[in-house]
């Protein structure tokens, strides 16, 4: 389980979130929607350790990973896959994988079970990634994530910029990762994609918490969505 308990972080003075709180569960995707500027990547980034937190915490499955170095919470199962994707991308596909596969000493069957889920991958393996496609730097990125064998995975608009069947690609590898127990926490502005996936939606507001609900309900109900993330 992924827990942010009061976190409270910004940038320099500015703060941003403000007490904010959430929980996702292992075998579970949590989708985090609010209007642009709401917080939604810094609490990506707080919750990484890449901000450090004013006060608040986050932990792992009842361990408390704001308090490790940064370079250490990607090794206690905590992946990401920011927005801009942020590959290497003077260096190869199976370059990138190995840098995945290196944070938790992940060997060849866990690159094999990744591979498997991106087989475009594997025809591309000595590439350099900046000559990969926009859908297959997204790829890469999602699948170095993987390489860490998370227990839980933030995604941060995963499916900008990609055409239809990227998207579903990226959408199919996401539900199959929370079938196989892991914590997903999802930023996503395409709503549609989102109720199409999620188990529960978080709303953040100015940085603080809003509803969290059932995607059934907001399927049934999408007053709701426009509410927090409409013009």
């Amino acid at each position: 389980m992924l827990r942010l308990e009061g976190v409270n972080a910004g940038y320099g003075r500015a703060q941003v979130l403000r007490d904010l709180s959430l929980e996702v569960n292992a075998g579970e995707i949590l989708c985090l929607l609010g209007r642009n500027g709401a917080g939604k990547t810094t609490t990506m980034q707080a919750t990484m350790g890449l901000l450090p937190l004013m006060s608040g915490r986050v932990t792992l499955d009842g361990e408390d990973v704001s308090a490790l170095p940064v370079h250490e919470v990607p090794r206690r199962g905590l992946g990401y896959i920011p927005q801009g994707r942020r590959l290497f991308t003077g260096l190869t596909v199976a370059q990138n994988l190995e840098i995945g596969l290196a944070a938790r000493n992940s060997g060849a069957a866990v690159r094999e079970e990744v591979l498997s889920l991106f087989p475009r991958l594997r025809e591309r393996m000595t590439q350099r990634a900046e000559t990969l496609s926009g859908g297959e730097q997204q790829m890469l990125a999602t699948a170095r994530a993987l390489c860490l064998r998370p227990k839980a995975l933030l995604l941060d608009e995963p499916t900008e910029g990609l055409q239809p069947s990227m998207i579903e690609a990226i959408r199919q590898v996401i539900v199959r990762m929370r079938d196989q127990g892991v914590a997903v926490l999802l930023v996503e502005q395409r709503v549609d994609a989102v109720l199409s996936v999620a188990d529960r939606v978080a709303f953040i507001e100015n940085g603080r918490n809003g509803e969290v609900l059932s995607a059934e309900v907001l399927r049934a109900d999408h007053s709701i969505v426009d509410r927090y993330v409409g013009v």
